[in-house]
């Protein structure tokens, strides 16, 4: 089957379409209906289905003989180990935890809040509730604890699983202390904290509530999966609300087995025994999806990374783990790769290592930029393919396929929608259907397919206002864009990244794009400030390569000259920065609301999922050289 035909069924027949995909996933009882769309915009999957998402991952592996195959590696520079763990020990780990947590009285329906960094613990815990049917919420290790205790309020978790410490670079970041203040700020209180005892430093377990994960994991029962309907819920995970307070997604348990299955054999073409690398982090959708569920559904080896793309060691860091690993796949965000670009602009250190294993670089997370799409091909001569998904939905909602049907690569562009998404341009104003080339708020026409979030934690009302309401029949995406007249998408940042220059509505993101394509500038970033004429005139903010000693004066001059050719005058394009970096997320994200706050002297809350936060007082620094009076 081609792309457009398989495209096709999937929005005429989906019943079809995905009845046959769910075949390659294991059912203690299959469904009485494929879809059931008769309460729109709450839709559900394989209704009257019963399955368990653990059993799909680990046990369906051993019983079909391949218990001896390597299901994870765990690669920690920043501890200098590397960890081997085959699906027959995966099993007994995952068993013996999930019986551990059973005589903590957890059971189906129950939730537990997983607060751990990036060690196997981390993705046995995952795995163990979901063999009980119990609900995980994995929240980022690290996490500040006002913002965790938000988080234990709304999930209310029987049990915290946690570990006494993360380890950034090599910076030690203690986690007990986090979590005790976080539960003592909540109103919520957990029956039992679960503490992994980490080498480097012994969290003080006190009372009652505080246990020792070890001691319990050694004297635990092995426990069997409990299957639980399709349509239950497999975990909550939280992304960031206008409101201040966080949306928790849910996840199904039948859709999402069968769609991240799909996906792993049609778009990234990973099959059993492949090794597959997603270099982030198992506190966001990408760790949940990509480094946790779809490579063990599929019976791959799914690499554990506790380490940076540059600094643990060098820029080399992640050809090292390709090469010693043999990895067929990697994922990862396009903001990896720029730092990987601005320490190692001329890739030496990719010189070091072989890939001769490696076929493809996924990139998503943010728009993957011209600039980045062709240094990356240029040093890896291989794909690389830019992939558009959200926390909302799981999996790609736009991408290339490595298993199913390849397209020419145009840089900028996500390539084509996934089957499944019926992906519409829609006016802004009126909601009318755009036509090709034809910028406009990027939606996807009801129903959405598996695995894509059926609502809310307990907040359907909120559900409905946050991506339904706004354009009835559509699930609204937040994004802006367009689609080519070859039907290519173009996803162009998220739609309060268009700034309004008097009167003209400008892409920031297209803006990036020029800044991105001069030879000096590793990365940027362009936000909309306030101006009490043309109401809003662009920003830029640019960090320069390793190593790049022309004037910065004339690399600003160069690059307002080169915004005023490729876009125009209208574009009032004056004035940039350099920076030493850009504020950014953990999962790598550049903070443009706060940067324009900042910029325009309002006031701002310091982000919770910020990587840094004196990078924020650097870059109010920065705007005063160059006439903004920040306070």
């Amino acid at each position: 089957m081609n792309y457009l035909e398989a495209y096709r069924e999937s929005l005429e027949s989906p019943e079809t379409f995905w009845g046959r995909a769910a075949n390659d996933i294991s059912w203690d009882r299959k469904w009485d209906q494929v879809l059931d769309a008769s309460n729109l915009p709450f839709v559900q999957w394989f209704k009257g289905g019963m399955l368990n998402t653990c059993y799909n991952a680990v046990d369906r592996h051993v019983e079909e003989g391949r218990g001896d195959q390597i299901a994870v590696i765990y690669d920690s520079p920043v501890t200098e180990t590397i960890e081997k763990i085959s699906y027959n020990a995966l099993l007994e780990r995952v068993s013996k935890v999930a019986g551990m947590l059973s005589a903590l009285g957890v059971g189906k329906g129950d939730t537990v809040l997983i607060y751990m960094p990036m060690i196997p613990e981390a993705l046995v815990s995952m795995l163990a509730c979901a063999r009980l049917g119990a609900i995980h919420s994995v929240v980022f290790g690290g996490f500040a604890p006002r913002e965790l205790a938000v988080r234990i309020d709304d999930a209310r978790p029987k049990v915290i699983m946690s570990a006494s410490c993360g380890i950034e670079v090599k910076r030690i970041i203690p986690y007990k202390p986090l979590l005790d203040e976080a539960i003592e700020i909540s109103t919520h209180k957990p029956d039992k904290t679960v503490i992994y005892q980490r080498e480097m430093i012994k969290a003080d377990l006190s009372g009652d509530r505080d246990l020792d994960w070890m001691e319990l994991e050694t004297s635990a029962a092995s426990t069997g999966c409990v299957p639980v309907a399709a349509t239950d819920p497999l975990y909550i995970l939280y992304t960031s609300g206008t409101t201040g307070k966080p949306k928790g997604v849910v996840r199904d348990n039948g859709g999402h087995a069968v769609a991240l299955r799909w996906s792993m054999k049609h778009i990234y073409n990973i099959g059993p025994g492949d090794v597959y690398w997603a270099a982030s982090d198992v506190g966001w959708v990408v760790g949940h999806s990509y480094i946790v569920y779809a490579p063990l559904f599929t019976g791959a080896t799914t690499i554990l990374y506790e380490g940076k793309p540059v600094g643990t060691p060098d820029p080399g860091a992640f050809w090292r783990v390709i090469s010693e690993h043999k990895v067929k796949a990697l994922f990862t965000a396009p903001t990896a790769i720029r730092a990987i670009k601005r320490e190692d602009p001329n890739g030496v250190f990719l010189k070091k290592y072989d890939l001769a294993n490696f076929e493809t670089l996924f990139l998503a997370g943010e728009r993957t930029d011209p600039d980045t799409y062709y240094w990356a091909t240029d040093l890896l001569q291989r794909p690389v393919i830019d992939h558009w998904w959200q926390t909302e939905t799981a999996w790609a909602i736009c991408g290339n396929f490595r298993g199913l049907e390849f397209f020419d690569i145009k840089a900028g562009s996500a390539t084509m929608p996934m089957p499944g998404y019926n992906l519409k341009i829609l006016d802004a104003s009126d909601g009318k259907e755009l036509g090709p080339n034809e910028n406009g708020v990027i939606c996807v026409k009801l129903p959405l397919p598996p695995a894509n979030l059926p609502t809310l934690w307990n907040d359907d009302k909120r559900f409905v206002e946050s991506y339904m309401a706004p354009f009835p029949g559509y699930y609204l995406t937040g994004d802006g864009g367009y689609v080519d007249e070859d039907g290519y998408v173009f996803v162009m940042g998220r739609i309060d990244d268009v700034i309004n220059v008097a009167g003209h509505r400008l892409s920031t993101g297209g803006m990036e794009e020029v800044l991105a394509k001069h030879p000096a500038v590793a990365e940027c970033a362009v936000v909309g400030a306030y101006d009490n004429l043309k109401g809003q005139v662009p920003l830029g903010f640019v960090v320069l390569k390793a190593g790049v000693s022309q004037d910065r004066d004339e690399i600003i001059k160069e690059l307002v000259q080169m915004v005023r050719t490729d876009i125009g005058a209208v574009a009032s394009f004056k004035k940039a920065v350099i920076v030493d970096r850009l504020p950014k997320t953990r999962s790598g994200k550049v903070l443009r609301g706060t940067m324009r706050k900042i910029a325009d002297g309002e006031e701002f809350s310091v982000p919770s999922t910020i990587d840094d936060p004196a990078v924020l007082k650097e870059i109010g620094v920065a705007l005063k050289t160059i006439g903004y009076a920040v306070e």
